[in-house]
């Protein structure tokens, strides 16, 4: 079982030391510095499970450092070791977050319980258990460590939690985490892409329908809510709800009840909801696309998921991880990549993050002929990019315009014949060629006139 981790930091050697002792024989595991600065140089590079400063130290001062600590990771506990005449600092502090003081000379047994009850809050504790509940989560990243740390806190509580983050960034895999952190981890996790399903079978497959509620009904259908009774329902794409189902759903997250299409009675229901969403949800409600005060219903807790290009140092553990899966599902021989390969990886861009990186794993391994992935592979992958799915009116707007060209270069821009060839009139055509901003005059012959 994972020991609890605390960073000291003390100048005085000969205390730190003694710290250190009745610590580490209390079952946590220490590490030492000497400085507020050093200390902040270590958790850029990991983060302990709780930090213990004394007040007056050289240089950066115990409140200087909680400061600092607080300001890039408030759920860190922090707790100061305090002279009398420092009290009232660390009193105020508690105001702003100090997880708690402890006068000197201190009380073992109290300094070894409050960090108990300290590394309780982040998880790490015996009383708290394992990391079974974030073991699909690969990462080393600091950034990635604060945000857990976050999402472990959040888990414990009933409120209602906003994942954001871009495509492919693991937004479901931390909604699952928080499930199986959660008091509701016994129950159903029931997922759902709402920008996946169409709006007219969206309202049926969340809340349910009776039979006979639309053609198609032949039966009662409970619906993702009712079916996910005592658990978590996780949205997935809530920035592409459409507007009618947004009315619905403020009213179950008010309310505690859904109705089913056709029905004629609601139906109470206990569940927690978790949403995720790549779009910027302030500016879908400035267009009026997003309901303000659904927002404010499910932003109660906020967790925004860091894409991969700002955490590389993850990418080494995250292709070691999919490689150990992609070879035994293409059973295939291969024990690693070529450094110059790896390196590759490191420094691509990853606009499809963590979902991309996977794909160019998956790629490499079912074209690879040697035992060792080669750069060469990687640089391929890389190159082959997915297409980009447009949306339906960007596809729409797209085709128009070529569709024009097309005619206007057969018509040598006469718009009589344009207008002809597109079984329109001449008005109507005239309107679009504005629309996109093309002159029939362009596609003359040079030696015409007007």
């Amino acid at each position: 079982m994972k020991k609890p981790t605390v960073l000291v930091v003390d100048d005085d050697a000969a205390l730190r030391e003694l710290i250190t002792l009745r610590l580490e024989s209390n079952g946590f595991m220490v590490e030492a510095v000497d400085s507020g600065e050093a200390a902040l140089a270590h958790l850029a590079l990991a983060r302990p499970d709780a930090v213990l400063t004394d007040m007056q130290m050289g240089g950066m001062d115990g409140m200087a450092l909680f400061r600092a600590i607080h300001a890039r990771d408030p759920a860190l506990p922090v707790i100061v070791l305090t002279a009398h005449g420092t009290i009232p600092d660390a009193v105020a502090a508690t105001q702003l977050g100090l997880f708690g003081y402890l006068t000197k000379p201190y009380d073992a047994p109290t300094l070894v319980d409050l960090l108990k009850r300290a590394t309780r809050l982040t998880g790490s504790s015996p009383v708290a258990g394992d990391d079974d509940w974030r073991s699909e989560i690969v990462t080393a990243s600091p950034a990635m460590n604060v945000l857990l740390a976050e999402a472990r806190l959040a888990a414990q509580s009933e409120a209602a939690l906003l994942i954001q983050g871009e495509s492919g960034t693991g937004k479901e895999l931390l909604a699952r985490a928080i499930h199986q952190a959660s008091l509701r981890s016994a129950k159903p996790f029931v997922a759902i892409n709402c920008g996946a399903i169409p709006a007219e079978l969206l309202e049926s497959e969340l809340f349910g329908h009776v039979k006979g509620a639309f053609t198609g009904a032949g039966r009662d259908h409970s619906g993702l809510f009712l079916s996910a009774e005592g658990g978590t329902v996780f949205l997935d794409e809530i920035g592409d709800m459409p507007p009618p189902l947004q009315v619905k759903l403020l009213r179950v997250l008010q309310e505690g009840e859904v109705r089913p299409v056709g029905a004629t009675e609601t139906r109470r229901v206990d569940v927690r909801i978790l949403s995720a969403t790549h779009r910027n949800l302030e500016e879908a409600i400035a267009s009026g696309e997003f309901r303000e005060d659904l927002y404010y219903r499910l932003n109660v807790v906020n967790l925004a998921l860091p894409p991969l290009r700002e955490r590389r140092e993850d990418i080494p553990l995250l292709a070691q991880h999919f490689l150990t899966a992609l070879t035994e599902k293409y059973r295939r021989r291969i024990h690693g990549l070529a450094p110059d390969a790896l390196d590759m990886l490191v420094a691509a861009d990853w606009p499809g993050n963590i979902r991309q990186l996977h794909n160019v794993l998956e790629q490499c391994v079912a074209l690879c002929a040697t035992t060792t992935i080669p750069a060469t592979l990687v640089a391929r992958a890389l190159r082959d990019k997915p297409a980009e799915i447009q949306p339906l009116a960007e596809a729409r707007t797209a085709f128009e315009r070529d569709y024009l060209i097309t005619l206007l270069k057969l018509t040598r821009g006469q718009v009589s014949e344009v207008a002809r060839l597109a079984g329109r009139n001449r008005t109507e055509v005239y309107r679009l060629l504005q629309r996109h901003d093309l002159t029939p005059a362009l596609f003359k012959d040079r030696n015409e006139t007007d």
